[in-house]
């Protein structure tokens, strides 16, 4: 029992303030929206600490790679399980809505009208093409633009670049290099000194959130929440199951389940996927994860790589289907329809409930639809954000598992945990 407390002791923590904070969401419902400040806190120390954070972890591990190849063979096996898995999910949110009326008929007037009062808000950026958009979304014109959690995936691309040159360099980055590792080590400890609130914000946070989450949800999206979230708790269990025996077999799956708890609950009270990665790294490292892969794959996964976001793209797009009555009957409609939800899925960035506005404007011109349905999809993002979210970050885990298994071996997580 003592090694179990001691092995466990914060997780337990964690889940009680997260028991606690539901509860007393549920009985002050709106009331509890008191606490958000002190939840807040706790989202914005994690959120200010994301750009030293990737900065100094990529630049870092990749400077220090032993070889060149192993940086190449590294990234290529990332992007190549992250295309992998990021299909695996977009035909599952396909497959699990294609058959189910996400919206009756009859409500359909009511859920329109019920956004008549809503004003969409005027973007400078929706008159932009899809090239334009993506160099926009891996670079910036500036340098302290990178200094913004707002563009992560041009920080991730600079960090990386920044490795690579330190490589290049050899002796002569070695000071630079050293800097790096020094100033990594002091924002892990501000990470650890973040995370001794983490029972107090999380719990703060996750009361205000299902004390307004309970309140402001509409009956007509309600059908919606629940399919989303059984499709979520299926394929979390399932999937990631799987995932986990391909990366270490029995021993694999045990050990993910061990440390998989922290990110989940992490992801589920902040909803932001950035906000979870420091939680998610150390729990990828715990399960045995090699340093340069958890700090590599992690902060690129929560940029690049969320099954939770394309499930509920796809959701998303079957929901306007069944709204304005589209057919989707052929398989060049279908491909249309798989397409639009993978590429709207690489223009969103790790941000809490909002960040996906660029990419409900793609879905909503690449199937035709009026711009009026943006608060539509809005309102969806919002409802099953928590569930999504959990998905992104425990598929960021996961996926780091299977980079190793790849990279090191088959062998790799029993080495490591002996080690």
């Amino acid at each position: 029992m003592k090694k179990f407390l001691s092995n466990y002791r914060s997780t337990i923590i964690l889940v009680a303030s997260i028991i606690i904070g539901a509860i007393v969401g549920v009985i002050f419902q709106e009331r509890a929206t008191v606490l958000k400040p002190l939840g807040d806190v706790f989202l914005n120390l994690l959120l200010v600490i994301i750009v030293p954070l990737i900065f100094f972890t990529i630049t870092t591990s990749i400077s220090k790679m032993k070889t060149p190849k192993r940086i190449g063979k590294i990234m290529f096996t990332i992007i190549a399980t992250f295309i992998v898995t990021s299909l695996i999910a977009v035909f599952i949110g396909f497959f699990s809505t294609y058959f189910v009326k996400l919206v009756n008929p009859q409500d359909t007037e009511k859920i329109k009208s019920s956004f008549e009062e809503q004003t969409d808000e005027e973007s400078d950026d929706d008159d932009l093409t899809i090239a334009d958009r993506t160099v926009q979304l891996l670079t910036v014109n500036d340098f302290s633009k990178l200094l913004s959690k707002s563009n992560i995936i041009a920080l991730l691309v600079f960090s990386v670049i920044t490795g690579i040159a330190c490589q290049m360099a050899g002796d002569k980055a070695k000071v630079f290099v050293d800097f790096c590792t020094s100033a990594n080590e002091v924002v892990q400890k501000i990470v650890k000194i973040i995370m001794y609130y983490a029972p107090i914000g999380l719990g703060c946070y996750f009361a205000a959130l299902i004390g307004s989450f309970g309140a402001s949800i509409a009956v007509g999206y309600l059908k919606t929440f629940v399919i989303y979230t059984v499709v979520a708790v299926v394929f979390y269990f399932v999937m990631y199951t799987l995932y986990a025996f391909f990366a270490g077999g029995k021993y694999g799956v045990k050990t993910f389940w061990k440390n998989a708890l922290a990110p989940t609950l992490t992801s589920l009270a902040t909803c932001s996927s950035a906000a979870s990665i420091p939680v998610n790294i150390e729990s990828a490292k715990k399960i045995g994860v090699p340093d340069d892969i958890a700090e590599t794959t992690i902060p690129m996964g929560s940029s690049f790589h969320k099954d939770g976001s394309i499930i509920g793209s796809m959701l998303k797009i079957m929901f306007l289907v069944c709204l304005f009555g589209t057919t989707i009957n052929t398989p060049g409609a279908i491909l249309h329809v798989l397409g639009v939800a993978l590429l709207a899925n690489l223009l969103i960035t790790g941000v809490p409930i909002g960040g996906g506005t660029i990419s409900e404007m793609l879905i909503i011109t690449m199937m035709g639809y009026p711009v009026a349905a943006l608060p539509i999809l809005t309102m969806i993002a919002t409802i099953i954000d928590p569930p999504a979210t959990m998905l992104n970050v425990v598929g960021d885990t996961v996926s780091s598992m299977m980079v190793t298994r790849i990279v090191d071996g088959k062998g790799w997580i029993k080495k490591s945990n002996k080690d």
